[in-house]
């Protein structure tokens, strides 16, 4: 009964996924937000709802692994998604017309992962108000590259008005039923989280595994749904962003989990397995620069087949860590 359910809940999730990518493109080109900073910031929010809720349920059930685990495994099937996203649009050359400006986001999720890494190492349990320091610093250094990305963004790469795709649907509409979308995903990450907790517990594979690749693979369904729908849509702005965005926000949802651990800071509780997927994220990020960077190649496709083979490498390594 507790597969069935965990389907049911993802194949809401995912409903509520494409239409959010509908709606987030038509605020996009009614409001003088472009689309790169939409798939960074508010698409990406909303997609990394399931993660919010599943690392506040981990938290409060006590199991630090599962908490980071999801998150971290999250952002290493989200560049799985990107990589695989590239090889069945490839016609689409979706690495090849998004705009430089996701350097600079991957560039800030590398540091923000070098700084887990860090603390995974160190196991700092130093703490300002009940809050751990390095999940603080974290926070901070989002939100002032977020800063600093946006302004340089701004100077270089102004936005460029285009004919919209839904004129029946006003903004005021587009942004209401995001929100309603945004919930429905809300939810669904909810149920996802006690379901795969469940599963972990029945199967005995380990929370740090089921964490990073069952729950974490469940939670990305909206950003499944988003890319594909972006792609269609030939915003590879919109699909990038998306992905990226969303692992600089997955990230941030450490602090969430650590306010809710009572027993102490998250990260210093966690296991080592979790090590493995943050050098994960750093190697599969330094890809996707190159691939952006690179633009047009014979070999363009060698960078995503390369991030689809480091991704199940880490699989493997995580599963026999546990």
């Amino acid at each position: 009964m507790v597969y069935i359910l965990f389907i049911v809940a993802a194949a809401g999730t995912v409903f509520a996924a494409i239409k959010l990518s509908a709606y987030a493109d038509v605020i996009s080109e009614k409001s003088a937000i472009g689309g790169l900073m939409v798939g960074t910031i508010l698409l990406a929010g909303a997609t990394s709802l399931p993660e919010l809720t599943s690392i506040v349920t981990a938290g409060l059930i006590e199991n630090p692994d599962l908490a980071v685990g999801n998150v971290l495994g999250s952002n290493l099937y989200n560049l799985l998604i990107l990589a695989g996203a590239d090889i069945a649009f490839r016609r689409r050359t979706m690495f090849s017309h998004a705009r430089n400006s996701h350097v600079y986001t991957s560039l800030l999720v590398i540091c923000m992962s070098l700084i887990i890494l860090a603390s995974l190492l160190l196991e700092i349990t130093w703490s300002v108000f009940g809050v751990s320091v390095d999940v603080l610093i974290i926070c901070v250094v989002y939100g002032v590259g977020l800063y600093l990305i946006n302004k340089r963004t701004q100077a270089s790469e102004p936005k460029e008005k285009k004919q919209a795709q839904s004129p029946q649907l006003s903004l005021r509409a587009a942004q209401v039923r995001f929100g309603i979308a945004a919930v429905v995903i809300l939810i669904g990450g909810t149920a996802l989280t006690f379901l795969g907790d469940q599963i972990a517990v029945q199967t005995g594979l380990g929370s740090s595994f089921v964490g990073s690749f069952l729950i974490a693979g469940s939670t990305s369904l909206p950003e499944i749904a988003v890319v594909v729908a972006a792609l269609r849509l030939r915003q590879s702005d919109l699909a990038v962003g998306s992905i990226m965005g969303s692992n600089l926000f997955n990230l941030t949802l450490l602090l969430v989990g650590d306010v809710f651990y009572s027993p102490g800071p998250l990260l210093a509780a966690a296991s080592g397995a979790n090590f493995i997927s943050t050098i994960g994220i750093i190697v599969l990020s330094l890809l996707v620069i190159y691939a952006v960077k690179r633009k047009r190649s014979t070999y363009s496709l060698v960078p995503s087949f390369l991030v689809i083979g480091l991704y199940f490498a880490c699989a493997y390594l995580i599963f026999q860590a546990n």
